[in-house]
């Protein structure tokens, strides 16, 4: 693969973008499964051989997008459990499997919307639609399967947070063709994947908490998960960032370029800064504050060390992410559960 160097002014309108010169210091595996496998991946090519491609098309094999999805709700969750409590395990449950049914069906969307243009990108070209492993109709079965899990999900929550979870839809459905338009996808991205940083905390609140409550405290919260997906998706988008150039997707990896590590930390302080802010409005104690700087501190890593020419390494730092989901909600359940 290329690296590409910027020659042309941020962010230029996308006919623009053939002015990018190119060097051959990009590199990449020889084979690219091999930087993918994991248990999940195991499981996937040992399941019966007609299962596959549907396993494939929701991501089953790689599980990091679920647990993303997963992470805000969670964090919403906690926030609004009561000082002294520990989050309720039911909706944990819930939103576990509402993440990785809904991360399928998300998946499925924005196969159907791309599946021409992945065909033309290395690391997409094996994908169920991409290869004709599946065709559309046996798509749309499944995605009709997973969002009725998902909807069986979301009735099990209270009134406002189904009202909520109804109009995710929307941007779920509108996200993928956001990089047709505008070279911040991941904007799109981050406040349609981090609804369920709202649903989270609506759903762990009683009728009478909602009423008395001015909500607040959920919005630097959401906004955190919006910044920080920019950081991680930025990374993940510079794997592909020769092919999206070839086929005209836009990216932030395309409009950053080489101001990339200066705009994620940029990021990555916008994140630190409404993370903290959520904390203190909620009155969030020590193990919380300890989990942010630890936050902080794995953030710093990943910007510092990521090589943007290596789509190892950025699906290396991609991945490393479930770890500051992980840090963050066991900040938050210590930090509520021995607060007064």
């Amino acid at each position: 693969m290329l690296a590409l160097r910027r020659v042309a002014p941020l962010c230029q309108p996308q006919r623009s973008c053939l002015l990018y010169a190119t060097s051959s210091t990009w590199t990449a595996p020889r084979n690219w499964r091999q930087i993918v496998f994991s248990p999940a991946a195991t499981l996937v090519q040992a399941a019966p051989d007609r299962s596959q491609p549907y396993l494939r098309l929701m991501r089953f094999d790689k599980p990091t997008g679920t647990f993303l999805l997963f992470w805000p709700g969670a964090w919403g969750i906690a926030l609004a459990t009561p000082a002294g409590h520990l989050p309720d395990l039911r909706l944990l449950g819930i939103f576990a499997a509402g993440s990785f049914l809904m991360r399928g069906a998300a998946c499925t969307i924005n196969d159907l919307w791309d599946r021409r243009f992945d065909a033309l990108v290395a690391r997409t070209a094996d994908r169920p639609l991409a290869s004709g492993a599946l065709n559309t109709v046996q798509a749309i079965g499944l995605l009709a399967v997973l969002l009725s899990g998902s909807l069986g999900c979301l009735l099990l929550l209270n009134p406002l947070t189904v009202v909520i979870g109804m109009t995710a839809i929307i941007p779920t459905i509108a996200y993928p063709l956001a990089k047709r338009y505008t070279y911040w996808p991941q904007v799109a991205l981050g406040a349609t994947i981090n609804y369920s940083a709202i649903m989270g905390f609506t759903a762990a609140l009683s009728a009478d908490a909602i009423a008395n409550s001015s909500m607040i405290a959920i919005l630097p919260l959401y906004a955190s998960t919006i910044f920080w997906t920019l950081i991680y998706d930025t990374i993940y988008a510079h794997q592909d960032k020769e092919d999206d150039l070839k086929i005209g997707v836009k990216s932030s990896a395309l409009c950053l370029q080489d101001r990339t590590k200066p705009w994620l930390a940029g990021f990555a302080a916008a994140m630190i800064t409404n993370l903290s802010l959520a904390g203190a409005i909620t009155g969030q104690s020590w193990p919380f504050y300890a989990a942010v700087s630890a936050t902080a501190a794995q953030l710093t890593w990943q910007i510092a060390t990521v090589n943007t020419n290596s789509r190892a390494d950025c699906w290396t730092k991609f991945n490393s992410n479930q770890w500051v989901g992980a840090l963050i909600l066991a900040g938050l359940i210590t930090g509520t559960f021995v607060k007064q």
